[in-house]
């Protein structure tokens, strides 16, 4: 992992412990996000994947009987210290979901939506903005007379582009991406794929995926979850062509999962 260490740390997780009522869920992860890179987490259903994204952006708070131990920092800054700005954070730290959710509104009011309710009044920053984050979603083209159709008429493809583009409006450095492409067609997961490329270059994204080959096609760097338990971390290609544990060589040849 030489890599690693030449790059900065823009999310730094230490001794994470996670619990739903009684259920240890996540179990002492340790794990350095690099800064704009794309850093996949892998491993079978119910290892905590989910659940490991919705901790680093404080989601977790919303799910009733859960207690988070441990440390999550942004930046260096623990963003589960007492005087954190958790809006603040969840803005800093954008979350794409498995299934496109837009809101029931105009394509044009999705992006809006978010930017009013941090504040922004002015009509043309609105305008543009919302311009630039269909341009960075790589939806403009596609939908710039369609502005103020409902957001529902758009394919599932473009719909969770829609949702990339409205994350990105209020500015994230961050982006979590949950399984986005689990819902779509080859077509327009190979769409969401390169646009995860070209973003890292301004955020930094981590993505959940039950699709191995698309972590080994688009990640710099891969941990694989079993059980709660960071069992091993690497750079990608090190993940799927030499892991060091069987455990990760069982899980990527597909001999359970």
């Amino acid at each position: 992992m030489r890599e690693t260490k030449q790059l900065d740390t823009k999310l730094e997780i230490k001794g994470l412990n996670l619990f739903y009522g009684e259920s240890h869920i996540l179990k002492n992860i340790k794990l350095k996000i690099p800064q704009n890179r794309i850093t996949a987490i892998i491993g079978p259903s119910g290892c905590g994947k989910s659940s490991l994204l919705r901790c680093l952006n404080r989601l977790i708070d919303l799910i009733s009987d859960t207690k988070v131990e441990g440390q999550i920092s942004l930046d260096s800054k623990d963003i589960y210290s007492d005087n954190v700005d958790v809006v603040e954070i969840r803005r800093r730290i954008g979350m794409v979901f498995q299934k496109p959710n837009p809101f029931p509104k105009s394509i044009f009011n999705n992006i809006a939506y978010g930017l009013r309710i941090n504040g922004i009044r002015n009509e043309r920053k609105i305008t543009k903005t919302v311009e630039e984050s269909l341009r960075n979603a790589g939806l403009w083209g596609e939908v710039k007379s369609r502005l103020f159709e409902f957001a529902f008429e758009l394919s599932g493809g473009q719909q969770q582009r829609l949702c990339i583009a409205r994350a990105l409006a209020v500015e994230p450095e961050v982006l979590l991406l949950d399984e986005p492409c689990s819902a779509l067609d080859p077509a327009s997961t190979f769409r969401i794929e390169e646009l995860m490329v070209r973003l890292k270059e301004k955020y930094t994204i981590v993505l959940v995926t039950h699709n191995m080959q698309q972590a080994a096609r688009v990640s710099d760097f891969t941990g694989f979850l079993y059980l709660g338990e960071l069992v091993e971390f690497d750079e990608t290609n090190q993940i799927f062509t030499n892991p060091k544990k069987k455990l990760t060589e069982d899980y990527i040849s597909g001999r359970f999962g």
